[in-house]
């Protein structure tokens, strides 16, 4: 029986994935969980592995193009099975209207808003549950939008240029629109780039942030980690970080504050059951978020594999959908670049975010005594739809104390 190939969803508000690379070539023999296809969404290029075993066939998506989710794109078959047949329906493989200049996608903005003047409002089952989310938090209505997307459905894009023309019209002059649409100018982003930045500057302008900063003593967590790094990497084959220390105690830490590890999901708050930590890693078109899953239980040395193999991956390109999914906690460390303080932007719908900046000897009263300490600033983001300063700085506290007092957890 063939077995369809289809563009997956790795997330819930994920419309559309573009498709990078087949791994397999039209007719070649492929086996159940062998890599088959590389695409990208707006976390990562994100590896995805054959459903089943068979032959491929039928291919109707390339190197390029942008799939909507759900959509079949190739076939796996038995010997002697034909494809059935299928129409391509890729879309263009540039979703690079937010790569134009302001001006020109709120020229396109009103253009839909124009012709979709005489047409009937677009019900509920229309409008992608992204783009109702969107419309929300932007004030957009809407009732008078075009979708572009799959059957007339309006898709965050839309919703996007609807809300930029309507803050374009109202606060540029008509000649320096002019001006913009005629010189474009900016370089093309890729689709991870992209929809980072678009996903950054949603948290910013619509999630409460609050920061709290405290510094820490990492005399004992260094310590630890030289007594430790040996046998590790003698069990393991993985070196251990000062970031593998990081991880665990960040997770053993919100084990005590289960709010920490809270969602905000638009009208109240989910209490996850697993503590993932996502730790952000820099890549060459921006940043990922690989996930370490249930790290308040995992061991040193899995918590090294682990951040390992999902580095390496990341660099490569390799990761899977399980790699970045499931997150409710980030770290993002910026110390061995040399930073010494920073805040981090959350990323929905987790409550909060750590920025870690590196470790440096510092003068800091012992006893009433100027004493040179290996010091680390931590800034915590928290959402305060989630959580208040106290619940925050609680679990600061208890961070703080983890790792100036590693081995009342590190046997756990």
């Amino acid at each position: 029986m063939a077995i369809s190939v289809v563009m997956p969803a790795l997330e819930m508000a994920q419309e559309t994935g573009k498709l990078l690379a087949w791994r397999k070539k039209e007719g070649e023999a492929v086996k159940k969980g062998e890599p088959l296809l590389e695409i990208e969404t707006d976390k990562a290029v994100v590896e995805i592995e054959a459903p089943g075993d068979g032959f491929l066939a039928g291919i109707t998506a390339h190197e390029g193009a942008v799939i909507p989710v759900g959509e079949t794109i190739a076939w796996l078959l038995a010997v002697g099975e034909k494809a059935p047949a299928l129409k391509p329906t890729a879309l263009p493989s540039a979703r690079g209207t937010s790569a134009a200049p302001a001006a020109e996608r709120a020229a396109t903005a009103a253009a839909r808003g124009a012709a979709a003047a005489t047409a009937p409002a677009q019900t509920s089952s229309q409008i992608s549950p992204k783009a109702r989310r969107l419309a929300k938090e932007l004030g957009v209505d809407t009732g008078g939008l075009s979708g572009s997307g799959p059957d007339g459905t309006i898709t965050a894009e839309d919703v996007q240029a609807a809300a930029d023309s309507k803050k374009s019209a109202s606060s540029l002059p008509a000649a320096t629109v002019a001006s913009s649409s005629a010189s474009p100018t900016g370089e093309g982003l890729s689709q991870i780039a992209r929809l980072m930045a678009e996903r950054m500057t949603q948290s910013w302008t619509t999630v409460p942030h609050f920061f709290l900063t405290r510094e820490v003593d990492c005399t004992e967590l260094m310590a630890a980690h030289k007594r430790l790094n040996p046998s590790v990497e003698k069990s393991n084959g993985a070196k251990l970080t000062i970031t593998d220390l990081l991880i665990a105690a960040v997770a053993r830490s919100i084990a005590k504050h289960p709010i920490m590890n809270a969602s905000w999901m638009g009208t109240g708050i989910r209490h996850n059951p697993e503590i993932n930590i996502s730790l952000a890693m820099a890549v060459k078109d921006g940043v990922v978020s690989a996930v370490i899953h249930k790290a308040d239980s995992a061991k040193l040395g899995e918590i090294s594999t682990r951040r390992r193999d999902l580095a390496e991956r990341a660099l490569a390109n390799r990761l899977r959908p399980a790699d970045i999914s499931g997150g409710t906690f980030t770290i993002s460390n910026l110390g061995m670049y040399q930073v010494d303080a920073f805040v981090a932007i959350i990323t929905p719908p987790q409550a909060a975010t750590l920025a870690v900046g590196t470790i440096a000897d510092r003068v800091v009263p012992v006893k009433g005594k100027p004493t040179i300490r290996p010091m680390m600033t931590m800034t915590l983001s928290s959402d305060h739809r989630v959580l208040g300063g106290a619940r925050a700085a609680e679990f600061l506290i208890t961070l703080a104390e983890a790792i100036q007092k590693p081995d009342g957890w590190l046997g756990e």
